[in-house]
């Protein structure tokens, strides 16, 4: 694996769990970071444990995403730093409860950090991508969920919210993957991290035949970027049930939009 500088790569909710090991594998590959998230004193003891291991250079940004002035710095330095050629899109909660279980503020609180900060922060970094990309490349990751794909599991929002993430990045991949830009969303299936305590599930009550370790999830999901995966499911045993997936979607594209209702609605007779 090249370990040739690759410029710098800012990743959210990096303190912990799946940012943390993906700020050790991308050190390992050549890029110096940036890692946001809440707790300074985590992204400190972070920071040094990735520079002792790799030897490269590690800046930490304290930002709670759901925080309008934080949100705004984060994405200043993604408009101004000329050195960024990566962000990945980590930070986000979810939710187990249905959504007559839940509170609407905090299922307003996930939609301001799983869609409105990833937005936002992907707006901030793309035009410095694109206006470099052909020179030095540019890459967004973004971590979505399986949940995307299953809105009966788990909490509708939740599920939304992923299912937005997976939208943003197939749209954005038609626009910027002719600009030297590489786009990739990652599907993770239960993972084992801090998510599920937030979530009020704790992981060890999840069959342990599904959940996956954060640093596996990782890896899997890197290997599937250097194939060239547009998106990642790291449980899937066969892409080819994707493609099929992708493909019966876009059956359905000359058929959604039409002058006159369908026949079955027996309006046209």
């Amino acid at each position: 694996m090249s370990t040739q500088a690759k410029g710098t790569a800012l990743i959210t909710g990096a303190s912990t769990g799946i940012g943390a090991i993906y700020a050790d594998r991308l050190a390992r590959r050549g890029y110096d970071l940036i890692l946001v998230a809440r707790d300074q004193k985590r992204l400190t003891a972070l920071a040094e444990q990735l520079t002792a291991n790799t030897g490269r250079k590690v800046e930490t940004l304290p930002a709670d995403l759901t925080v309008q002035s934080d949100l705004a710095r984060v994405e200043q330095r993604l408009r101004t730093d000329s050195g960024i050629t990566a962000l990945v899109n980590n930070a986000g909660f979810g939710a187990a409860a249905g959504l007559l279980a839940s509170k609407v503020d905090e299922m307003d609180n996930m939609i301001q950090l799983n869609v409105t900060a990833l937005t936002r922060l992907t707006f901030a970094v793309l035009p410095g991508l694109v206006e470099r990309g052909n020179e030095r490349g540019g890459l967004i990751i973004n971590i979505s969920s399986i949940v995307a794909l299953a809105p009966e599991m788990l909490n509708g929002v939740y599920s939304g919210s992923k299912a937005f993430v997976v939208n943003l990045t197939q749209s954005l991949h038609n626009e910027v993957k002719d600009k030297g830009i590489r786009v990739q969303a990652v599907l993770p299936g239960a993972t084992s991290t801090e998510f599920w305590d937030r979530a009020q599930l704790p992981v060890q009550h999840l069959p342990e035949q599904i959940v996956m370790t954060a640093g596996e999830m990782v890896d899997a999901s890197l290997a599937g970027l250097d194939q060239g995966e547009l998106i990642t499911i790291p449980a899937l045993p066969d892409a080819a049930d994707w493609q099929k997936f992708e493909a019966a979607r876009k059956a359905l594209e000359p058929n959604l939009s039409h002058r006159r209702s369908a026949p079955r609605y027996g309006l046209n007779a």
